[in-house]
């Protein structure tokens, strides 16, 4: 279903936009923000009233009694209120409540039994239901967190793109891994999809090229965190903005068309498409030959008992890639990706042969 027949973005311009504190820490705190919010022009709030958090003794929320809060902003602001379930007491609390959209948050997300739970808890009901992808980059359970909803009959479902943990240091909090959003886009094409750069970046001087970036690659819009009062926040203070900071960033961004009406931009990048097509044909091609050349290997190897892998023939190939690749301008983290799963490949079709 499309973002303009939820009855919940009418009339809001790209980019969709919810924002609101990570948490409801008081009612002032949380009216305060959203009022704030609703004069830089946000119709649509957030906040966590339950926060599951990685280890103990840290806030986790102030519970169900942050509801009436959150009806408040509806009743005296007219703003619509969004939330975070990661089970069926909480739907169903949030559902008396009269809350407008929900979340399934990342740690939710990888538990099939707890989305099941609040999928059951969801049916016969019209609210509509954003997912957060998985902490790991598993597209499946992503995947199967929508099609779980769709399966109980909840029509208006979102996806929200929150970066995916790493285990090595890395300039953001979490991994973009744009391809995985791309995928589900391909797959689910009026699905909304929106971004949250507040979980990618972790700092909020992320925040603008992480949204930049996910408007360029065609999403319908944005779930950022914003605080009256940042630095005080009782989580996740690094990445929320205030809401002037984040009208600045609104206005900042740049929203591209995904098509033009321009008869010499369409002639250009449809010759300039054919020549791509043609180089796929070609490189399909020689994929092909590469995999068959493996086999040959793979029964060579197999007669005289040798290993599959031969570690110093591998190193042998990367640093000639990575040589002729600094020739040509090619990036070698681009390379070793593309020639990881080559190998990979090879190595799949020679354990075929051996076995």
């Amino acid at each position: 279903m499309k973002a303009d027949e939820w009855g919940i973005f009418s009339g809001m311009e790209k980019p969709l936009l919810i924002a609101g504190p990570c948490s409801a820490e008081s009612e002032r705190q949380l009216f305060e923000t959203a009022k704030a919010l609703k004069q830089e022009g946000v119709t649509v709030l957030r906040a966590g009233i339950w926060k599951p958090r990685t280890r103990p003794n840290c806030f986790e929320g102030v519970g169900a009694k942050g509801l009436a809060w959150m009806q408040r902003v509806q009743q005296e602001l007219g703003m619509k209120v969004a939330t975070e379930v990661a089970n069926e007491k909480h739907v169903h609390e949030a559902l008396r409540a009269g809350i407008d959209i929900l979340w399934i948050g990342a740690r939710t997300t990888a538990n099939p039994f707890a989305v099941q739970e609040i999928t059951d808890a969801l049916k016969g009901t019209d609210v509509p239901v954003l997912v957060k992808n998985p902490v790991n980059p598993d597209f499946d359970l992503w995947m199967g967190a929508l099609e779980r909803l769709n399966m109980a009959g909840v029509k208006k479902i979102g996806a929200v793109h929150r970066g995916f943990s790493s285990y090595t240091e890395i300039k953001y909090r979490n991994m973009p891994q744009w391809q995985i959003p791309i995928e589900l886009k391909r797959r689910f094409k009026e699905m909304l999809l929106l971004c949250d750069p507040s979980h990618i970046a972790g700092k909020r001087e992320y925040l603008r090229e992480i949204s930049q970036q996910a408007m360029d690659l065609g999403f319908d819009g944005l779930m950022i965190e914003s605080h009256i009062s940042p630095e005080t926040a009782l989580s996740d203070a690094a990445q929320q903005l205030t809401p002037v900071a984040l009208k600045e960033l609104l206005k900042g961004l740049v929203i591209r068309n995904v098509e033009s009406e321009n008869s010499a931009y369409r002639e250009s990048i449809e010759e300039l498409r054919n020549r791509i097509d043609q180089l796929d044909d070609e490189l399909v091609s020689i994929l092909a030959d590469r995999m068959k050349i493996a086999e040959k290997i793979g029964h060579y190897k197999k007669q005289n008992s040798i290993t599959i892998l031969q570690t110093e023939r591998w190193e042998e190939i990367l640093k000639n890639v990575f040589e002729k690749g600094e020739k040509c301008g090619l990036d070698n983290e681009f390379l070793q990706k593309i020639f990881r799963a080559i190998h990979q490949a090879s190595i799949d079709v020679q354990t075929r042969i051996m076995n």
